[in-house]
């Protein structure tokens, strides 16, 4: 049997060559469908900084995102973190009613997932094959015809003793045990004894068999036990016991049985207060009250994190389209026909409010070839970027408006064939960027791109804890975020610690009636969170040093007047 020789296309233009679609002998290739594919990740034990490079992009990537429980979306939290338009995470590790899902039902859901062709990304906790357990999820895939990979994470089972400060390098070895499931043998549990330190991950509810299985196969009830309780989040908790206690410890904790937990025995727990470093951070278990949006707070909640906080972020303002289009349209078709030299972007409200402009238009990135782009600091270039812009000029020092106009080069009729600069901005904001191009020799094309109005006032949960004191510390970037939250959700309790960017922060705080209690040694959302950690360690260190039990900002009971 012959078959039709195909050639290459024909060059645009070109009328010498046939065409084939229209030969019999002409044969189309099938439409390839592609398979679905199934990537188990490693999330680490609960602290999202423990990604790897390789399961933030496997996230970012996804088609569909399956997580082992809900404890694990507190890692969309993480400024690094991103999932595709319209994808939204899914938990399906427990039933409705809290009880675990059976690995051949979780087998189920994820080739259901992968049925379409499509990129799943399987979150698991620690190590996918090490301490998820997802052996059989993914004997499942390769049964149902569907490819799987694996991105390693940090194992929980190493991580957890050193988050608790326990030491794993024992002269007398150290024996790890993944017991999530199913129950602890005696067989099992045979080689307990002999090491000197045994690590167990497991649930809750499992912890007295692991006692129980410890002092069968001999290791003494008195040996000392640590149970660390959401190991690598920033509400780990860790007690210190004996074997022969440590039921009644988890006990008395009241906790889910189905809650992970890792128990830590041998000598080597007696030191664990000399080695402690997690939970002796500044602002370890601090919850912080972050008065902006996640993409605005993002820097601030990252350097929170990596001193031990939990933050809560709160809009204070919503952001609206100018009521008048019209000065936007014009200077979007003036960027477009070469009016401009340069465009200054003060907000990632201002890139997304240019941006959708473009996009009304069908423009893309590409219409700012041959102009010069400017960002007041890192979070609005990281937003430029993200739309395919690379700016030219992002402050090395202060990240302001101030810090831009300290950079930004003088207007040169030699090599600035164009003085004007496009700069979009809220309607509410300062004349500091504009004022000092013009002095230094440009015309600046003032637009207003976007309106700032109060944002509605938070959930009731929310409300009552800034009134009742359940937040550690506020932190205020500006006077309207204090203006605007007071508004929204009333004064903070006299017990939360206030932060504050700045001196003029502070005085629109102490117009509100709030004591100011840090104020950043420069104005920048990192130097913020910086100082409140600072002032935190100087209040430990205090108590401490009166012998006072070191407590948290809002388990004190007695209200200081603002």
């Amino acid at each position: 049997m012959s078959t039709a020789q195909v050639t290459p296309p024909a060059p645009h233009g070109d009328t010498s060559r046939p065409d084939l679609s229209l030969d019999p002998g002409h044969v189309t290739p099938p439409v390839q469908v592609p398979r679905g594919r199934v990537i188990f990740v490693g999330t680490g034990p609960g602290d999202p900084d423990l990604l790897t490079l390789g399961a933030v992009a496997a996230i970012a990537e996804a088609d569909a995102v399956l997580l082992d429980s809900e404890n694990l979306a507190a890692i969309f939290d993480h400024p690094a973190v991103s999932t595709a338009e319209g994808v939204r995470p899914v938990s399906i590790g427990t039933r409705e009613n809290g009880k675990n899902l059976a690995p051949s039902a979780r087998a189920k859901q994820v080739l259901k997932a992968a049925a379409g062709g499509g990129r799943v990304v399987r979150l698991v906790q620690g190590d996918p094959f090490l301490d998820g357990g997802v052996a059989d999820e993914a004997a499942a895939c390769v049964k149902g015809g569907i490819d799987f990979e694996v991105v390693p994470g940090v194992s929980a089972l190493t991580a957890v003793p050193e988050y608790a400060g326990v030491a794993l390098n024992n002269a007398a070895g150290t024996h790890f045990v993944s017991a999530m499931d199913g129950r602890i043998t005696k067989s099992s549990s045979s080689q307990w004894a002999p090491t000197g330190t045994l690590v167990v991950s497991t649930r809750a509810g499992m912890v007295p068999d692991v006692a129980a299985a410890a002092i069968g196969c001999g290791r003494p009830p008195e040996d000392p036990v640590l149970i660390t309780l959401g190991g690598g989040s920033t509400e780990q908790n860790s007690v210190v016991t004996t074997l022969a206690e440590l039921p009644r410890a988890v006990a008395g904790a009241d906790v889910d049985p189905e809650l992970p937990v890792h128990v830590m025995v041998g000598p080597v727990v007696e030191h664990r207060e000399d080695l402690s470093w997690y939970e002796t951070k500044p602002l370890f278990g601090w919850r912080v009250l972050v008065p902006r949006t996640k993409d605005q707070a993002g820097p601030m909640t990252a350097r929170l994190r990596s001193y031990g906080a939990h933050s809560d972020e709160v809009p204070t303002i919503s952001v609206e389209p100018p009521r008048s289009p019209q000065q936007m349209d014009r200077a979007v078709r003036g960027l477009v026909e070469g009016r401009f030299e340069w465009v200054a972007f003060t907000s990632v409200n201002a890139v997304k409010a240019v941006r959708e402009k473009f996009e009304q238009y069908g423009l893309d990135a590409r219409a700012f070839s041959g102009l010069k782009v400017a960002a007041v600091g890192q979070v609005t270039a990281a937003a430029l970027q993200s739309w395919g812009i690379e700016p030219d000029l992002v402050p090395t020092s202060e990240q302001s408006s101030a810090g831009l106009v300290a950079e930004f080069p003088p207007y040169d009729e030699v090599l600035d064939p164009i003085n004007r600069v496009f700069l979009p901005r809220a309607d509410i904001a300062t004349e500091t960027l504009s004022a000092g191009l013009t002095d230094l020799g440009w015309e600046v094309e003032d637009v207003t791109a976007y309106r700032t109005v109060r944002a509605a006032p938070p959930p009731a949960p929310i409300r009552e804890a800034i009134k009742g004191g359940q937040f550690d510390a506020v932190v205020f970037t500006s006077s309207s975020t204090v203006r605007n939250l007071v508004g929204i959700a009333g004064k903070p309790h006299p017990n939360t610690v206030v932060a504050v960017i700045g001196p003029a922060t502070a005085r629109t705080c102490e117009e509100h009636g709030l004591r100011v209690d840090v104020m950043a040694a420069k104005p920048s959302v990192v130097a913020l969170a910086d100082a409140l950690a600072s002032f935190a360690a100087t209040r430990r260190d205090e108590m401490l040093s009166r012998g006072e039990p070191v407590v948290k900002p809002s388990q004190q009971k007695a209200a200081r007047r603002r």
